[in-house]
């Protein structure tokens, strides 16, 4: 039997680019003489629909595009990934499937069992869980079908009662075949192989991993499908951060005809230590995934140019770096914008960015417009001394002329704040917080020096200047990021274990950090939550991001 996994790239909601995508597949297919075709999980509307899944029409344009998708399986097998009606109406109104089309029928469908509800999946929400359990038989072969979560069920504390496969396994199937999106992080691969593993070694038959990949807003998928035999080794594995169909011949003995590229003990062989903080870790998946996540956003959303606050500081030169990479350097506008307390060598670092990149850029300079607020608040503020206020109003003067542009000519503003400012509040509302999407904001200020490093790979691009050169906001005279800040090191540091690790200030202690620093920032974390509450979609690339996989009260004394 021959199987072609589709790794494709699915935008909510537009069922009629969504089919015409699984149908060329299909018409691929069949040019290569497969007999099954599998797909991701709900494929059909893409993942994750949200609450378009409670609008009728919705479901209604599901069943349409399975309908058509039906009309063009003469020959072939399809499996696909759609919401079904729960015809019992008791429970959810839905189930999440996959359909098995063939000779341009619905031959058979199952039902998910594991609806996750943590960090950023809410399927409960939704979804039925599966509650009878059947192999599908295809060309005399027992299919043990499931759906993402459905096999991550193991190891010594399942977060579920029940395993779906501990259900399919009794009807002696031939091989497993999962239909996922799995999101990225930038732990998930080596973890995702693991569990795949772990699945074939406890049932002893191989299984077959088709993913999805693309950018939906905030949360990335990453591809990656897989392709294991019984005895555990990794046969073929998906083109990461981009579409690929992967052929494999299933042989009538229950294995592939193909060449094995990895044993099973090389599969964790990168495995993550979760107890370290490790500021390059994974950095070129960090990078071509935030790429992705920008190119996503505009191209499924319509938009074409962005533009970015180049300040010649090391957030904003990666932003603006990231952004000409997925958008091209004639689409990316720099705009500078400097103040009174913007040094010589910030101007002309972020000139020679620009010339570097290619992209075009435009200086305004914001004395003028911030001398303006001062005189008009003068009969308010009186004699009082410079302080914070001051410094943001020149903050919220940039960002209303990014905006100013950005209306003006159609561009997306891009937003530059990295994780370790958006985590601790080091950033001002409606100023340079601004911005249609995050582009950094899942990434700490040390994982951003290494995300520059990576850009200069090849030639310097960044302006090693830029990299070298203490961080500033450059809002008061000779001002310094440390002038109020821990060591970024020591910062990321301790944020890491509160936000990724959900260590506390004693656990903390307990690893050798100061206690004073560690509680300061847990409650500096903590203050801020107003703000990232009214902050931009963030490029999720941790496992643990600020956004819908992180919901904590904004009035709450924890920890007091």
């Amino acid at each position: 039997m021959k199987i072609i996994l589709a790794q494709q790239n699915y935008h909510i909601g537009n069922f009629e680019s969504n089919t015409q995508k699984i149908i060329e597949a299909i018409e691929e297919g069949k040019k290569q003489q497969a007999d099954l075709m599998v797909f991701s999980e709900l494929c059909i509307c893409g993942y994750p629909p949200h609450d378009f899944l409670e609008y009728n029409d919705f479901i209604e344009k599901c069943n349409e595009s399975i309908s058509i998708i039906r009309s063009h399986t003469q020959g072939i097998g399809v499996l696909v990934g759609c919401p079904s009606v729960n015809e019992k109406k008791e429970g959810k109104n839905l189930f999440n499937s996959s359909y098995l089309l063939y000779n341009n029928e619905v031959v058979d469908v199952v039902h998910k069992t594991l609806l996750p509800t943590y960090d950023v999946f809410d399927e409960y929400r939704y979804f039925e869980p599966a509650y009878t359990w059947h192999t599908m038989v295809f060309k005399g072969k027992k299919l043990a079908v499931t759906i993402c979560e459905d096999i991550w069920n193991l190891g010594d504390n399942p977060l579920y009662r029940i395993c779906p496969m501990d259900e399919l396994i009794r009807d002696l199937p031939d091989v497993m075949i999962n239909l996922s999106a799995s999101p990225f992080d930038y732990t998930r691969i080596e973890e995702r192989k693991s569990i795949i593993q772990a699945n074939v070694e406890k049932y002893k038959i191989p299984m077959i991993y088709c993913n999805t990949v693309g950018s939906q807003t905030d949360i990335i998928f990453d591809g990656g499908s897989l392709v294991f035999d019984k005895h555990a080794n990794l046969l073929k594995e998906g083109k990461y951060f981009e579409e690929d169909m992967i052929t494999v011949n299933f042989l009538d003995d229950g294995t592939f005809e193909e060449i094995i590229l990895a044993s099973s003990e090389d599969i964790s062989s990168v495995a993550w230590n979760p107890s370290v903080y490790d500021q390059h870790l994974h950095t070129d998946r960090i990078y071509d995934a935030i790429v992705l996540g920008v190119k996503d956003y505009f191209s499924k959303m319509g938009f074409k140019h962005a533009i970015v606050g180049s300040s010649g500081g090391i957030d904003s030169a990666v932003t603006l770096a990231i952004a000409c990479d997925a958008l091209g350097k004639e689409n990316v506008h720099a705009l500078l914008l400097p103040s009174q307390f913007s040094t010589g060598h910030s101007v002309d670092d972020a000139v020679a960015l620009s010339k570097n990149l290619g992209n075009p850029c435009d200086l305004i300079a914001i004395k003028p417009v911030f001398d303006a607020f001062m005189e008009q608040l003068k009969p308010i503020y009186k004699d009082l001394p410079f302080n914070l206020a001051e410094e943001n109003i020149q903050a919220r003067t940039r960002g209303n002329l990014l905006m100013a542009v950005a209306n003006k000519f159609g561009y997306i503003l891009l937003n530059t704040t990295n994780k370790s400012e958006c985590a601790i509040g080091y950033g001002t509302l409606y100023g340079d917080m601004a911005g249609g999407i995050s582009v950094l904001g899942d990434v700490y200020k040390m994982q951003v020096y290494a995300l520059a490093n990576h850009i200069n790979r090849h030639g310097e691009i960044i302006p090693q200047h830029i990299i070298d050169k203490a961080p500033s906001a450059e809002l008061r005279p000779n001002q310094k990021d440390s002038d109020s800040l821990p060591d970024y090191s020591v910062l990321d540091a301790i944020l890491y274990q509160y936000i990724e690790r959900r260590h506390g200030a004693k656990e903390m202690v307990a690893l050798g950090f100061n206690k004073s620093i560690a509680e300061q920032t847990i409650r500096l974390v903590h203050l801020s939550e107003y703000k990232r509450n009214q902050f931009c979609p963030i490029i999720r690339v941790s496992p643990k991001a600020f956004g819908m996989g992180r919901r904590v009260p904004i009035v709450a004394q924890y920890p007091s």
